[in-house]
């Protein structure tokens, strides 16, 4: 057996869905919408299931959503792309880091992985052979600090996987954020794999600046998008991968041996979904918004303190009020004495933890999040 995954624990989300299977817990620590998505888009899929291509499409991914990535990205992002040579179509955003970090990295080279961190990375790097180097950010504001990254950056590094917005953190980090990154990565070699698949979900009136738009960055960006994150269906696992072409070369040839292709029914209703006028996007947005506002809302009376937001479906709760050291042991007893369940921000750390903040998804019908709030409500703010 492998030893990266062979001595993995049971991820700290499955952990928590099974304790709400077991007690009824409502469950706002998984990251997905509970509503089905745009129907229309889902309505072009079906469509191309009955009357479209059932056959491997191109293994870099159908030319039409190709040029739909690219259309977009200039459109939202202002970034030039080559839909034949700088982007490329694959099963979900996680396998697009899987195939880069596989694509990029050997043995003894060094990969600086940002904490909290989305699980999947660690293990990917291991896998790859990388060597993780740390920077740990901190609540309230979990901002970048040059110094920090300028100690963990050296001759040995071969890739920052940077998340923007960062999940479970729900910071954003716009221009200035970028160029401090930027500054930081002078002169070395890393390239920077910039996973960006919240870039649409973000709030009071934010937008999205990509690795790719900045210099100093462009050159060295692998930029992973998710059409999951962008439509809120997270089961659909089409992710798009945009780098120079000399990059993209070699991402392709782990991709291609790895899921090879993507449905073809989904990519042609994403290519259509992506054209969608600016106002359906700023619908989800707001939506998504009011939905953050009413749960914070709810949280503050019912004695919880409630950190920012600016993106991503989720909000985090300071403990330390409460008095909790053990976000753990706390989520745990949320579960079963107050029935909601949340993500110990813990388990996105891998040394150095912050152990007192608890993470909450938001992104449900709000009959679901008044539900939790009368829960955690009489549950009373309880901490240790």
């Amino acid at each position: 057996m492998n030893s990266v995954y062979a001595n993995l624990p049971v991820t700290i989300f499955e952990a928590v869905s099974q304790l709400c299977r077991e007690t009824g817990a409502i469950n706002l620590g998984q990251g997905f919408p509970d509503d089905p998505g745009p129907e229309d888009v889902r309505r072009k899929a079906a469509e191309a299931v009955l009357d479209g291509w059932s056959q491997y499409p191109p293994m870099m991914g159908l030319p039409a959503l190709r040029r739909a990535v690219a259309s977009h990205y200039g459109r939202w992002q202002g970034v030039a792309l080559d839909p034949e040579t700088e982007v490329m179509v694959t099963s979900g955003a996680t396998e697009a880091i899987a195939g880069a970090l596989l694509a990029l990295i050997e043995p003894g080279d060094e990969v600086v992985l940002l904490q909290p961190l989305y699980d999947a990375y660690l293990p990917l790097v291991l896998r790859a052979g990388g060597t993780p180097r740390f920077v740990s950010l901190k609540p309230p504001h979990w901002r970048l600090d040059e110094h920090a990254l300028r100690a963990a950056i050296g001759p040995k590094t071969k890739a920052l996987l940077f998340n923007n917005p960062l999940n479970p953190a729900g910071a954003v980090y716009g221009a200035k954020d970028l160029e401090t990154l930027a500054r930081a990565l002078e002169g070395s070699d890393a390239l920077v794999v910039a996973d960006e698949v919240w870039e649409h979900v973000t709030f009071d009136g934010r937008a999205h600046v990509s690795a790719l738009s900045v210099e100093g960055l462009a050159h060295r960006t692998v930029k992973i998008g998710s059409a999951g994150k962008i439509f809120g269906m997270t089961g659909w696992k089409v992710g798009f991968v945009c780098a120079p072409p000399g990059i993209l070369k070699i991402l392709a040839k782990a991709h291609q041996f790895l899921t090879f292709t993507t449905p073809p029914s989904l990519q042609e209703a994403v290519a259509y979904g992506l054209a969608k006028e600016a106002g359906w996007f700023k619908a989800m947005r707001d939506g998504l918004q009011a939905k953050r506002d009413r749960f914070s809302d709810g949280l503050r009376a019912a004695g919880f303190s409630p950190l920012p937001s600016a993106g991503t479906y989720f909000l985090n709760v300071d403990l330390a009020p409460l008095g909790v050291a053990d976000d753990l042991a706390f989520c745990e007893r949320l579960i079963r004495e107050a029935g909601v369940a949340a993500i110990p921000v813990s388990s996105f750390y891998a040394e150095d933890k912050v152990t007192t903040i608890a993470r909450f998804c938001f992104a449900k019908h709000d009959s679901t999040l008044d539900d939790a709030l009368a829960r955690l409500a009489a549950f009373g703010g309880r901490g240790g």
